[in-house]
């Protein structure tokens, strides 16, 4: 096998034990990922970064249409020169685990999240009442809080129906650009300015180096 394939192979090998999809869904009561250091996703080779750029760039993915058309909620410095966009689904449990992995990186990047809906009805709804919360990122924390304690996570918000089409059109868009599990996280490479993809969660070591940013001292 030549190093490209062993590349590729590598990346589709994380993608299957660290990402949700439609074809394979988690639980709904699965826990998520203790905080911060999401031991449960197992660490993914810095090249699979590499292999998410090629991937990227060959189905047009772009980081200027997902800021205009995906609607999410912001974490860390609204003015930060890095900013990376992540697809999740509230039902996945590698999302859970992506959350609490970007934690420590906040002061350094910023994350979009992006709510779709993938693996059931309790994605769609719980996206929309994340979105609808007047501090999204607490609901998060709510949600995956829940989530962890196997109740299910953040309940449904009545009047959400705004947010709810907006979940239909993340979805939309999610699908558009073929990707095929959750979390997928897309940003610009610090020093080629390319954009890079990748489905599946990282740890913060290797989500830090994915984004071109330092590791955080322990």
């Amino acid at each position: 096998m030549n190093k490209t394939s062993t590349l590729f192979a590598l990346a589709a090998v994380a993608a299957l034990v660290s990402a949700c999809s439609k074809e394979a869904p988690a639980p709904a009561s699965a826990p998520a990922a203790p905080a911060p250091a999401a031991a449960a996703t197992p660490a993914t080779p810095p090249a699979t970064a590499q292999a998410g750029a090629a991937a990227a760039q060959s189905s047009g993915v772009s980081t200027d249409a997902i800021a205009s058309e995906a609607q999410g909620f912001t974490v860390g410095p609204t003015m930060s020169a890095r900013t990376v966009y992540v697809f999740f689904d509230a039902q996945c449990p590698h999302c859970s685990a992506q959350w609490y992995a970007a934690k420590p990186l906040k002061p350094q990047a910023k994350f979009v999240w992006i709510p779709v809906r993938l693996l059931n009805d309790n994605s769609g709804a719980q996206g929309a009442a994340i979105l609808a919360a007047k501090d999204p990122a607490a609901a998060m924390d709510e949600h995956e809080a829940a989530m962890m304690d196997h109740k299910g996570g953040i309940k449904a918000a009545s009047g959400a129906a705004a947010q709810e089409a907006a979940i239909k059109k993340n979805t939309d868009l999610f699908t558009r650009y073929q990707f095929a599990s959750v979390p997928t996280l897309v940003t610009k490479n610090a020093q080629t300015g390319a954009v890079v993809t990748h489905e599946g969660a990282l740890k913060t070591e290797d989500l830090a180096a994915f984004v071109g940013v330092p590791v955080p001292a322990k």
